[in-house]
């Protein structure tokens, strides 16, 4: 029987937040041109066992950029508030940290 554990309100939001920043930023990417840097794009070459063919590109706008970096550096706050939260030294863990991470990613349903 799997064991249950009670994480705290700012830990669970934190992990919340965590996957809706991370499926915005997945969803920004495919839409986003390949390249960052303009590029004139890369012929595909006859022969080739792997082609690879992408257009020419402008590459992202300075907002674009911008949006990216906010998610990331959100990204790596609210990792970093997941991973150093104090709940995980404490004696509900019960010195299961692995299972007590583990059921706290399954208590947040991914963001699709």
């Amino acid at each position: 029987m799997a064991e249950t554990f009670e994480f705290p309100d700012d830990l669970r939001a934190a992990q919340l937040e965590s996957r809706q920043v991370t499926a915005e930023l997945e969803a920004l990417c495919r839409e986003l041109p390949w390249s960052v840097e303009p590029h004139p794009g890369i012929p595909a070459r006859e022969g080739d066992p792997f082609p690879t063919e992408r257009p020419a590109t402008d590459g992202w706008t300075p907002e674009q950029q911008e949006k990216v970096q906010q998610l990331r550096e959100r990204q790596r706050e609210l990792a970093t508030a997941v991973i150093t939260h104090p709940y995980w030294s404490t004696e509900d863990v019960r010195g299961d940290v692995v299972a007590a991470r583990m059921a706290l990613k399954r208590l947040v349903p991914p963001v699709v």
